[in-house]
């Protein structure tokens, strides 16, 4: 599967890779090595999560992040 990440915000994409994972929040986040509170907090927007914890987190997960530019 694949997302355009710039039309979802930082909450939904997080949501996105979770239910990729195929892991319950609180499964999420023990493997994240975070509360569920935690996730919780960064799903419904009420927490910002760094991007270096994303990029380990889908690392972890064998989730691509890739950047392309667009053409004018």
């Amino acid at each position: 599967m694949k997302i355009q990440a710039s039309d979802y915000n930082s909450k939904e994409i997080l949501k996105i890779i979770r239910e990729w994972t195929e892991l319950t929040q609180d499964e999420f986040a023990s493997k994240s090595k975070v509360s569920k509170g935690t996730i919780q907090n960064y799903e419904q927007g009420k927490r910002n999560y760094t991007f270096k914890w994303l990029m380990e987190v889908c690392k972890e997960n064998n989730i691509k992040i890739i950047f392309e530019k667009n053409k004018k």
